[in-house]
């Protein structure tokens, strides 16, 4: 049998302006990168405290595969858990003030672990409409009754939760990757407290960015463990590295070992990895300066959009989105500052819903005042 009718599915997405491509990039130095051939500065990376390219983590990395080598060899549960996997949970758990810490190879596969070994059929989960794909895949994955409710919206959650069955979990994301708001979760957190649920949320994108000492939106908020007890993070944005980790009660995480899938039947991260990403934890709480400069950055661009009238969606955070609206446009812009030296992907459905295609714009602690105005006035200068 043939793939004809791929080929046809295929077109149809090219004509609506929603085809994805890879592009080549070789990154040489802090936010520049060469895309295509062309040396560009980057607006679309989540190394969001410029810790990839550290000496200090580089070094932590090669210093390890002399005594691990590049791969693990196994799964954590076999022969893949090794002494710096260890630790790095255990600091973790400090970090965060959580009794435990799991690790896992990739965010997708922490959020779909989690939820599936939390839930079967007979519960339930409610999921804000703007969650993460992973956590959406999850929720679908564990067999439970799956609701979704209006973003950041407390009084559709409320209507939801209201004829509950079974064992109930509230999922949020901390941050919203695409829009860049916060999750209401004092509020989620009540909820959960009035309906006997409990709270998990996805803090990929605010690890390292949020609270005094990057403790992200739990610590932003001033939250316990009690109060949001699963909580989520990756190690591939702020921490600069790689791979993904659940913290919580001893019960949670020791269930997880026991029932996650995605944590049982896979090659856990390479040691060397992990030995980096001790060094980032390090510095990632030391160095307050990162969050405050990303802070800074973020606030000029925030201000000088408004300026020249850009449609920037509301957030306080580094990501800034462009709401354009249409593929076509949206597309057209990204290719425009791509040829005036900027590079900026397009966001499109299904990552966003339809008619609200934008310009995810994205700052690193690693990027100058001079590159955020540059970029200012590329699209001053772009047709918006």
């Amino acid at each position: 049998m043939g793939f004809s009718h791929l080929a046809g599915e295929l077109e149809q997405i090219k004509q609506q302006s929603l085809y994805r491509k890879r592009r080549v990039s070789s990154f040489f130095q802090d936010v520049k990168v060469e895309i295509d051939g062309k040396s560009v500065i980057n607006f679309s990376s989540n190394d969001y405290l410029g810790l990839a390219n550290h000496p200090d983590v580089i070094k932590s990395f090669k210093k390890a595969t002399d005594k691990y080598g590049v791969g693990s060899g196994s799964a954590h549960l076999i022969c893949g858990h090794s002494e710096s996997h260890h630790a790095l949970e255990q600091e973790l758990a400090e970090f965060t003030g959580r009794d435990r810490v799991l690790l896992f190879s990739t965010g997708y596969m922490a959020n779909m672990g989690v939820i599936s070994a939390l839930l079967s059929r007979g519960d339930q989960v409610f999921e804000d409409r703007l969650n993460h794909a992973s956590l959406l895949d999850g929720g679908l994955l564990s067999g439970a009754r799956f609701k979704r409710y209006r973003h950041n919206d407390l009084t559709d959650l409320r209507a939801k939760i209201r004829n509950k069955e079974g064992q109930s979990l509230i999922v949020t994301d901390g941050v919203f990757s695409m829009d860049g708001d916060l999750a209401l979760l004092p509020e989620l957190a009540k909820v959960a407290v009035d309906n006997n649920a409990w709270v998990m949320v996805d803090d990929a994108h605010g690890f390292g960015v949020l609270g005094k000492t990057g403790g992200g939106v739990v610590e932003h908020y001033g939250l316990t463990q009690q109060q949001v007890p699963i909580l989520m993070g990756t190690l591939g944005k702020a921490f600069g590295t790689f791979g993904a980790f659940v913290a919580g009660s001893e019960v949670l995480i020791e269930t997880l070992v026991q029932k996650a899938r995605t944590y049982i039947f896979t090659t856990a991260m390479p040691a060397a990895i992990a030995e980096a990403t001790r060094t980032s934890l390090k510095l990632l709480a030391a160095d307050e300066w990162r969050r405050e400069k990303l802070n800074l950055l973020t606030q000029r661009f925030s201000l000088g959009a408004k300026q020249l009238g850009l449609n920037l969606m509301q957030s306080n955070t580094a990501i800034q989105p462009l709401l354009i609206g249409d593929n076509f446009r949206a597309v057209d812009i990204s290719e425009a500052l791509l040829a005036k030296g900027f590079f900026i992907n397009a966001i499109r459905f299904p990552t966003v819903p339809k008619g609200e295609s934008r310009l995810r714009i994205t700052f690193s602690a690693n990027h100058q005042e001079q590159h955020v105005d540059q970029l200012l006035d590329a699209l001053d200068s772009v047709s918006l």
